[in-house]
Formats: C-alpha cells, structure tokens, sequence
C-alpha cells in the first residue's frame, strides 16, 4: 500500500519546455503526458487559456468530450488522442490555428493523485515558419522527445545518434585495421628471423 502511494506521488504532468510555433492554418499538438505512463481515461482533463481567465479550450470530462462550457471559437477544432489516454497522453490537437490562437495552454488532470497535476505549453502563430509541428501523438513524449517528435529547433533523437553510431563504425573499422597490420606485421618478422636462420 505503501509503494502504490508512493507510485501515486511520483505522477506528474509534463507540456512541452519549448513554444508550439505553427503558421495560420496549420494543425498542432500542444504536447502533455503524465509521467510515468499512467491510465487518466476515467479522469478529467482539461485544456484551458490563463491568459483567458482559464476559459477552457478543451474538457474532457466522464469519457467524452464537454462542449457547453468551451470557448465558442474552439467547438470542432480540438480533440484529444483517444488512445493516447490509456498511455498519459493528454496532448491537445488544434486543427486550422489562427492568430487568435497564440498564447498560453494549460493541460490539468485535477484528480491526479500527485503534486504536480499540471503544465503550460505556448503556442506562437506566425506567417513564416520554417519548422512544422509533426502529427505523431502515438509516439510523443515529452520533455525526452520521442524519434519522429523532435522539438522546434532541435534534432530528433534518431538524429543525435547517427553521428555516434557512424564514430562507433569507424572506431571498429580503425581496431580492426589495427589487429590486421599487428597480425601481418608479426607475420613477416617471424619469416624474416626465420629465413634469417
């Protein structure tokens, strides 16, 4: 009992640290998930504005989706991943983001059994991006970004490891050289000293 309380405490929700950046008319994902990989498909989530007064964009309430009380300008533009929801993930997709769209998004599970229940995320619209926000919710995960998620400005975790594998190779290739050259070179002193005697 002890260690399931514990486990309990140990639950938190992470956004993402970085700022969501899309053009008008793009679709995103605000990303936040419970750590560890928890179950929250019988709890409530909510995504709402602070900078709003903490108008919710999107309620998740008793298995389904609560529209009387969303901003008007959201109805049929949000959704959760359904099937994320078995797995901690609370990520909100926006879909057609406008300008209106830009600000602050706060991700809540208020019966979370932990101190940390909620995270904010930033969205910034802007008429030239040069980065997208990929769709892959099913891989998500943040802070630690899953493969095909890489975070704005920064390499994926696929990326960062080529360079490595690609050093490793060739450290191989150098050791392997090496125990050749050593193996002929013994090779050829020992006919030497032998044709020598």
């Amino acid at each position: 009992m002890a260690q399931h309380r514990r486990a309990q405490s140990q639950l938190h929700v992470v956004g993402s640290p970085q700022p969501i950046v899309a053009a008008p008319g793009d679709d995103v994902i605000l990303p936040c998930h419970v750590e560890p990989k928890v179950n929250v498909v019988g709890l409530t989530v909510e995504w709402s504005r602070p900078d709003r007064n903490m108008e919710y964009v999107h309620l998740y309430r008793h298995n389904r989706e609560m529209t009387d009380m969303k901003i008007p300008s959201y109805f049929g533009r949000t959704a959760l991943f359904k099937d994320g929801l078995r797995e901690g993930n609370i990520s909100l997709r926006i879909t057609n983001v406008t300008q209106e769209d830009e600000g602050r998004y706060r991700c809540f599970v208020p019966k979370l059994k932990s101190q940390t229940k909620s995270s904010t995320v930033s969205l910034i619209v802007a008429e030239t991006v040069t980065t997208e926000t990929p769709l892959h919710p099913e891989t998500f995960q943040t802070p630690d970004l899953a493969d095909e998620f890489p975070s704005k400005g920064g390499l994926s975790r696929r990326s960062r490891l080529i360079p490595l594998v690609v050093f490793c190779g060739f450290i191989l290739l150098c050791v392997a050289v090496a125990g050749l050259w050593f193996t002929e070179s013994k090779r050829r002193k020992t006919e030497l000293a032998s044709a020598a005697s």
